[in-house]
C-alpha cells in the first residue's frame, strides 16, 4: 500500500499508522532540511523543552533529549555562550542548578517556530480547500500525538536512575516532533 493508497483503504489500524507516519516523517524530513542551521537539532530540541516545560535539571534534559549527561553539559554550555540558556540555583534546592532559556533563547525557539510554520503555510496554501479542511481537522490529533510523546519523555526523566539512551530512545537525527 502507499501512502496515496491511504484514503481509498479498508487496511488495519497498525497498517494505517504506519501510512501516516511515513507522510510526517517525510514532513519532519522537509522541515529538518528547509530550517535553519545556527545551531544543532538536539541543542534546538532542548530550547524547545525547556520552552514547553520550564527550567530544568541537566540531568532531566539528558534523559528527555536521549543524549549522556556529559554530552548535555557541553551543550548546555555551548547554549550558555550563545546566551541562549542559563544555570541558575534550585529556588527548592540551592544545591540543584537548573537549565533556564534565557529572553534571547525563548526569542530564537519562538522565530525558528514561526519560521518553519511559515513555510509549511506557504505549501498548504497551494492545496485545494477540501485537502487544507483535512490537514486542520487534523490539527487536535496531531497537538495529541506531540503532548503524549511529551509526556512520556517527561515520565522518563522523572524515574530515578533511567539512562538516558533507555528512557528516550536514542536521538534519532530530527528535532523530536519538530518542536
Amino acid at each position: 500500500m502507499t501512502t496515496r493508497d491511504a484514503g481509498n483503504s479498508t487496511d488495519s489500524r497498525p497498517a494505517l499508522g504506519i501510512t501516516i507516519g511515513e507522510a510526517l516523517y517525510g514532513l519532519v524530513t522537509l522541515a529538518v532540511r528547509h530550517g535553519p542551521r545556527e545551531i544543532s537539532l538536539t541543542a534546538a530540541s532542548t530550547l524547545s523543552t525547556l520552552d514547553r516545560t520550564g527550567a530544568r535539571r541537566l540531568t532531566d534534559l539528558a534523559v528527555i533529549e536521549g543524549i549522556t549527561q556529559p554530552s548535555m553539559s557541553v551543550l548546555v554550555t555551548g547554549l550558555e555562550q550563545a546566551g541562549l540558556a542559563e544555570r541558575r540555583p534550585d529556588p527548592a534546592d540551592r544545591r540543584v542548578v537548573l537549565v533556564a532559556l534565557t529572553a534571547a533563547g525563548a526569542d530564537y525557539i519562538r522565530a525558528r517556530r514561526q519560521a518553519g510554520a511559515g513555510a509549511f503555510a506557504d505549501l498548504i496554501d497551494k492545496l485545494p480547500q477540501d485537502e487544507a479542511a483535512a490537514l486542520a481537522a487534523a490539527v487536535p490529533a496531531l497537538n495529541r500525538l506531540r503532548d503524549m510523546d511529551s509526556d512520556r519523555r517527561a515520565a522518563a526523566a522523572r524515574r530515578p536512575g533511567a539512562p538516558a539512551q533507555d528512557a528516550a530512545g536514542p536521538r534519532a537525527g530530527a528535532e523530536g516532533a519538530a518542536r
